[in-house]
């Protein structure tokens, strides 16, 4: 962030977009810490430091085609690529390790899974203890021997409780000193942990763990944390590993064998020091000469050489407020110790936590200039021309030329003389043909989610009248900036992208044109047919007809949060995760409900749409602020002030409705006006219709909430009446 990197655009690919800081994982068990004060959110870090985000897992690395290969898409090419994947846990492959067993990596789960264990233990019922086994004598299983002991308990103090610590070595903590292993068991037994050496865990089975030559062993619960095992994701790559899979480093954090690919942390072995333990204080020291190393290497300079120190400070958290210590071979305890492990992890958290649990951005990353970035454009439908701008230029046009050359004929079923969501018209032999275009600038740096959101807004409006597309056409601006290679990559993977929708609803992709330009914009041009006998249109609203949506409001304001580094990872997930669901399935239950008035909504906001229905079916509607559904975030972001770059053009149809003053003040206010991408379906349904509509829409998978109401047209000119609640 605080060093721009123009030479090098950097992409950060992730399985997910909240990372747990394993150094208070213990803390959180015992119920020390909040969830949200161990997380940090990759995603507004990224845009932060202009970084491009992918939220897809990695599978697996090409080296020769240098290539990432992603889970569910295309491969990712790179010049260089960096891996910091961690690793996961040894012997999950056991017999009902992975089915009974809550394993500590990944982290996440851990910390999900230790609620599930608060509530077995307290509706265990009988006179015996509820038992729990933690396997791994190392700093991991240690602490979390101490702190699940102090969570359970504190839940109820009254209820029987054991925990018993299982290792397969004969003696705790290996490799550390042995006064510090010597401090561990005493604070065990002062609290009644039983320690086990000597034993191996073979399987475990619903209520018992079974250990190597000594029978099996009580457990209501068992917590799996026997140490490091490497991930799959080098071991068919073709790159040298270790013993253990690990793939094989060279002192300046490149792997062996190639000097294209580094690898940091747990998922990689030091070739000259293969003895480093798989702990967190390493990743985070090399951390520095791989961010130097990187931008070395895209220099053309010589590479620094890290060599893991020799000694740190371990830190134990005991779950009651004190800790166990070393350094240099001595060890040390007490709530002094605890307060400086809890001083050393806030600090470096406060380094990596962009957003406070308000969502307002955090005192260390509130002085950041952003001020060129909020004057960026937002991308997607949010970048539309204003409905003010189309209506004027529409209006001129046909006070100029009049309707065209058989723009009124019969034929045509939809266009500019009865405007609508797509234009349609039936051809010499009677077919009718329903075909539009649509297309907006990039919205993420991920070019296969932008190709896969730009196939299903482009297809929407076939769907808001009720088509079923057939064939599409893609229209595609690549930026003039990038060199060749990089412009027939971004073209491929728009265009995967757009063939993984395409494909599932049987639409063949004919061809299309690419031009370059300024920015990257993508769009396709549709055409298909009416699934029915009539198509739904704008003019088809009558007055009782139930107004429903079937997706959320609210993606171009996340999306402009995360641009600014102001939007939470989930946030992006779940926006993302909507905008690329197609409207077939509702439009296809429109019709068999003969459902007649319908649209999609899009980048001139709900309100926009909503006016443009009203005014064409010569109605008007009662909506319900209260009731419109919100995507993750976007009420969090409206209330801060945050608007995307469309909003307040959108805005401007707030003088042709009437709403009430606690309507205005509402927290979702402001949805109707976000321009939204691939936006919901909306529609009126008849009263009589409604039960029929709503059990077909969920049998297919697709929610619908109903906002409001279509009102006979009021005597004020108003299209809308906007309550806060239903009247």
């Amino acid at each position: 962030m605080m060093r721009p990197w123009p030479e090098a655009r950097v992409t950060v690919v992730l399985d997910t977009p909240v990372a747990i800081y394993s150094g208070m994982a213990p803390g959180f068990v015992a119920g020390q810490y909040r969830r949200s004060e161990l997380e940090i959110d990759v995603v507004p870090l990224a845009r932060l430091a202009g970084v491009e985000i992918v939220l897809t897992a990695a599978t697996g690395v090409d080296p020769e085609a240098q290539r990432i290969l992603l889970d569910g898409r295309p491969p990712l090419a790179y010049d260089f690529a960096s891996f910091d994947i961690g690793s996961t846990v040894a012997g999950l492959d056991l017999p009902g390790i992975r089915r009974h067993a809550i394993a500590t990596r990944p982290i996440a789960r851990l910390v999900r899974e230790v609620d599930r264990l608060e509530r077995a233990f307290l509706a265990h019922d009988g006179p015996r203890p509820f038992s729990v086994c933690v396997a791994g004598g190392g700093a991991g299983g240690v602490e979390l021997a101490f702190t699940v002991r102090e969570r359970l308990l504190a839940a109820d103090p009254a209820r029987p409780l054991r925990v018993t610590l299982l290792h397969a070595l004969p003696e705790l903590l290996p490799g550390f000193p042995a006064s510090l292993a010597r401090r561990a068991r005493r604070h065990m037994a002062t609290r009644g942990i039983e320690v086990r050496t000597d034993a191996l865990v073979t399987a475990v089975e619903p209520g018992q763990v079974r250990l190597k030559g000594a029978g099996t062993l009580r457990a209501d619960a068992l917590v799996w944390a026997v140490g490091a095992a490497s991930r799959r994701l080098f071991h068919d790559s073709g790159l040298p590993l270790d013993e253990r899979g690990f793939v094989l480093t060279c002192p300046t954090l490149q792997t062996v064998g190639d000097d294209r690919i580094f690898a940091v942390g747990d998922c990689a072995t030091l070739r000259d020091w293969p003895r480093t333990p798989k702990a967190g204080v390493y990743a985070v020291r090399q951390g520095p000469f791989l961010e130097d190393n990187l931008r070395r290497i895209v220099a053309g300079a010589r590479l620094r050489s890290y060599r893991p120190q020799r000694d740190f400070l371990t830190l134990l958290n005991l779950g009651d407020g004190t800790a166990l210590g070393a350094k240099w071979g001595a060890s040390f305890e007490g709530r002094s110790v605890m307060r400086l492990k809890d001083r050393i992890d806030r600090r470096f958290m406060e380094k990596f936590q962009v957003l406070d649990d308000q969502d307002r951005t955090a005192a260390a990353f509130s002085r950041m200039d952003v001020g060129a970035m909020e004057t960026m454009l937002c991308g997607g439908c949010a970048a539309k021309a204003g409905q003010t701008t189309l209506d004027r230029a529409l209006s001129r046009l046909r006070e100029a030329f009049g309707p065209g050359p058989g723009a009124d004929s019969d034929r045509v079923r939809l266009g500019l003389t009865q405007a609508d969501d797509a234009a349609a018209f039936a051809t010499p032999r009677g077919d009718v043909v329903v075909t539009s275009v649509d297309w907006f600038r990039a919205f993420s740096g991920d070019h296969w989610l932008n190709g896969r959101v730009a196939a299903a807004n482009a297809l929407s409006d076939l769907f808001a009248t009720g088509a079923r597309p057939r064939y599409a056409m893609a229209l595609v601006t690549l930026p003039e900036s990038d060199p060749e290679e990089e412009r027939a990559e971004a073209l491929f993977q728009l265009l995967a992208g757009a063939r993984s929708l395409l494909d599932e609803l049987g639409v063949a992709l004919l061809g299309g044109h690419t031009t370059i330009g300024p920015e990257l914009t993508v769009g396709f041009s549709v055409e298909g047919h009416p699934i029915g006998e009539r198509l739904l249109t704008l003019d088809g609203l009558r007055p009782g007809d139930g107004l429903y949506l079937t997706k959320a409001l609210g993606s171009g304001v996340v999306l402009r949060g995360v641009m600014l580094g102001r939007g939470r990872g989930p946030w992006l997930e779940a926006a993302a995760k909507q905008m690329v669901r197609p409207n077939a399935r509702a439009a296809s239950v429109a019709v068999d409900a003969g459902i007649r008035g319908a649209t999609d909504v899009t980048g001139f906001g709900l309100m926009n749409h909503l006016a443009e229905m009203m005014r064409a079916s010569a109605v008007s509607a009662d909506l319900e602020v209260a009731s419109l559904p919100a995507l993750p975030g976007a009420v969090e972001l409206l209330a801060g002030g945050l608007r995307s770059t469309a909003h307040e053009a959108n805005r401007n149809i707030v003088k042709a409705v009437l709403a009430d003053p606690d309507a205005v003040r509402h927290r979702r206010f402001e949805l109707l006006f976000d321009p939204q991408t691939s936006g919901g379906f909306l529609c009126g349904v008849p009263e009589e219709k409604r039960e029929r509509f709503l059990a077909a829409l969920a049998a297919s998978g697709v929610e619908a909430v109903r906002i409001g109401i279509v009102a006979p047209p009021r005597p004020d000119g108003a299209v809308a009446r906007i309550r806060a609640t239903a009247a």
